[in-house]
């Protein structure tokens, strides 16, 4: 039964409630810190890392984090921890009052980067890892269109203030350099790091060469690696390989890189008060798909891996999910007219030695399809089948 809802509008939330101490990463404002409140009313300690007047007494005397918790009884108490990452060293004490004291913590965070540099303890294994994205179709419903979603992505604060939504998400993309970059200390140059995101941020969905974005950004090719590893520490974005069956064909390896958010991929280059052109709709369309595609698989926690098909001559489709002897292709077009030449990836990719166990097609017309590999769904029909299992599961 799904209970749990966004602050903002009242939003439904796809993401269950566990039963047991966990995480929940996301990046900032996807609403990870309402969903607590809403599932969590009865705690009795809520600690908020990114108020100052919490996070600098326990900087000073992390002593009093365990004296805090130790005053709450732990039956039935859930403890809560926002941006948890921010002081690692709790972690330690929060391991130690689960094992010992027996009580249950919600440990909420936007990175995971200062805990690995940090060798941070991560509960060996007794807290569960969760994940919260943007709002999916299934959350928004009718609040946007699909047009709204493209263009200024769907960060609930996004959804429910269309006046300042270009205010919102510039602000969004200025206190991310702010806060998540500079003030963590996570790059010392926050300029090539700057000249680094936009040029990300252009290849969005592409497959990503570094040495041609270290050319791009003027930038070296080991600090553009390391720039990417700040983004998906930081849950801003996440890297889709190119899947290697042994085919007949040569495949591309070069993985590609996605944005969490098509609005704030626009925030970065700037381009929120411009229609959107065809080639970036397509982008941002199969951006969308994407993000639809993993907020699923994390939210019914279905397991399984997401990559990418294509040949060295081009012939691509779009995301191939495999889990065990499964593998699901699904190809996306923005159109809203299916045309016969989108169906030679399919075709392609069945006449190889590895062939998929079904095949899918997402695009923006009205009307199912049906075509000699599979069937083409209207863009909400799809996600449709894919909230009710019936696409990958």
């Amino acid at each position: 039964m799904l209970i749990n809802y966004d602050d903002y509008m009242h939003f439904l939330r796809r993401l269950k409630k566990p039963t047991r101490s966990f995480f929940l990463l996301g990046p900032r404002a996807t609403g990870k810190s309402s969903w607590l409140q809403a599932n969590f009313p009865n705690s009795v300690l809520h600690i908020d890392l990114l108020k100052n007047d919490v996070y600098f007494p326990l900087m000073s005397d992390p002593s009093m984090f365990r004296q805090r918790v130790l005053a709450q009884d732990p039956k039935n108490t859930w403890i809560i921890v926002d941006e948890v990452q921010r002081i690692p060293d709790l972690l330690n004490d929060i391991h130690s009052l689960m094992e010992n004291e027996g009580y249950q913590f919600a440990l909420s965070g936007s990175s995971a980067r200062k805990l690995k540099r940090n060798n941070a303890n991560l509960l060996a294994g007794r807290a569960l890892v969760r994940h919260m994205y943007p709002l999916t179709q299934a959350e928004y419903g009718a609040a946007i269109t699909l047009e709204e979603a493209l263009a200024f992505g769907t960060l609930p604060a996004v959804v429910t203030d269309p006046e300042f939504r270009i205010d919102r998400l510039e602000a969004y993309v200025d206190t991310y350099l702010r806060i998540e970059i500079k003030e963590e200390a996570l790059t010392r140059n926050i300029q090539a790091f700057s000249r680094f995101l936009e040029v990300a941020a252009l290849s969005n969905g592409q497959v990503t060469n570094l040495s041609n974005l270290s050319r791009d950004a003027a930038i070296a090719r080991a600090t553009v690696s390391s720039y990417f590893e700040i983004l998906t520490d930081t849950l801003l974005g996440s890297w889709l390989p190119a899947w290697t069956p042994r085919a007949k064909v040569k495949e591309v390896a070069h993985p590609k890189f996605y944005f969490f958010d098509g609005g704030v991929v626009r925030a970065i280059q700037k381009l929120l008060r411009d229609p959107i052109n065809s080639v970036e709709r397509g982008i941002l369309f199969e951006t969308m798909i994407f993000n639809e595609l993993n907020a699923h698989i994390a939210y019914e926690n279905i397991g399984g891996e997401l990559s990418y098909w294509r040949t060295a001559d081009g012939i691509e489709i779009d995301f191939i999910w495999t889990r065990g002897t499964t593998t699901v292709a699904i190809e996306v077009k923005s159109r809203t007219e299916w045309k016969k030449e989108y169906n030679r990836g399919m075709k392609s990719l069945l006449s190889s030695s590895v062939k998929p166990t079904v095949c899918y097609a997402v695009y923006g017309g009205k009307d199912v399809l049906k075509q000699e590999w599979g069937f083409v769904f209207p863009w909400e029909e799809f996600l449709s089948q894919l909230y009710q299992g019936k696409i990958i599961g």
